[in-house]
Order: C-alpha cells, then sequence, then structure tokens
C-alpha cells in the first residue's frame, strides 16, 4: 500500500503544528523545516482545516494551529480522511475498471481485509504519541528554540 504525497505532508504538518502548541504557525516555517513544497502545503492546510483539524487565521499575523488536542486526533482517522476514497488497486474502482478477473479474483478480497487491518493499526495512534517524549523530533521540528537555547 503506497501512501499519498498529501497524507505524507498533511501529518508533518499536525505534527509540526502539535509541537507548536503555544502559537501559530506560518505555511513558510513549516514547508522550510518539513522539506514541503509551499504550493502542496497550502492545498493540504486548505483540506485539514476543511476536515477540522486545524484553525487559519489570515492577514499579516496570520497563520495556522490545531485546532483539537494531540490526544484526540488519531492518524486512522487522517489517513482515511485525507486518502479519502481512492482505491488501492484499479478494481476497487468504481469507474475506469478494465481488469477483466474482478468477479473471480481471490486477491481483491485479501486485499480488502490488509487494508482495514492497515487503518486498524493506525487508530491506536495519537498524534499525541507520535510528538509526545520525542526529543529527536522536537529537534528536527523545533530549530528556533534549539538555537535559542544554545545562546
Amino acid at each position: 500500500m503506497r501512501i499519498t504525497k498529501r497524507t505524507n505532508i498533511a501529518v508533518r504538518l499536525l505534527m509540526f503544528c502539535a509541537t507548536h502548541r503555544d502559537r501559530l504557525v506560518t505555511k513558510s516555517q513549516v514547508a522550510e523545516v518539513c522539506n514541503i513544497s509551499e504550493n502542496h502545503l497550502a492545498q493540504v492546510v486548505n483540506q485539514l482545516s476543511q476536515l477540522g483539524y486545524v484553525t487559519t487565521q489570515r492577514g499579516r499575523n496570520g497563520g495556522l494551529i490545531l485546532r483539537r488536542d494531540p490526544k484526540e486526533i488519531v492518524i486512522g482517522d487522517v489517513f482515511r480522511d485525507v486518502e479519502g476514497d481512492l482505491p488501492m488497486v484499479e478494481c476497487f474502482a468504481d469507474v475506469d475498471n478494465t481488469c477483466p478477473l474482478t468477479d473471480a479474483c481471490r486477491l481483491r478480497a485479501a486485499l480488502t481485509r490488509a487494508a482495514e487491518a492497515f487503518y486498524r493499526a493506525l487508530d491506536d495512534v495519537t498524534l499525541e504519541s507520535l510528538i509526545c517524549d520525542n526529543v529527536e523530533l522536537e529537534k528536527i521540528l523545533n530549530p528556533v528554540s534549539c538555537g535559542a537555547a544554545a545562546r
């Protein structure tokens, strides 16, 4: 199973916001630290805002911040919400399925079970569990405060 770039960016963005809970963060800060194109990031910010994961504020002093506590953000839900109904393989698609084996294929059922198991495993992971006591992640996502502490 391959995760889309959008979901990868969404999780990086949420981790960044979770490590900066006390303030608004800007897209440019997230893009620089997380190595993400600002154009891709803008699309993901918009989607996460519509899904209720982040709140955005426009203007000179604008930015974004988590809308919910990291304990309440389940990574399985994030993956489901961001991935949407993307078919894992062609035969899962209602339209554009050209596979002649679909009606007799046993692999399709196995892949369905595998995808369900994948999401169930992510349902045990919260955003908080990804960042809590993760010193190495903190160093990467919060270089400004790490550099300020060294002065």
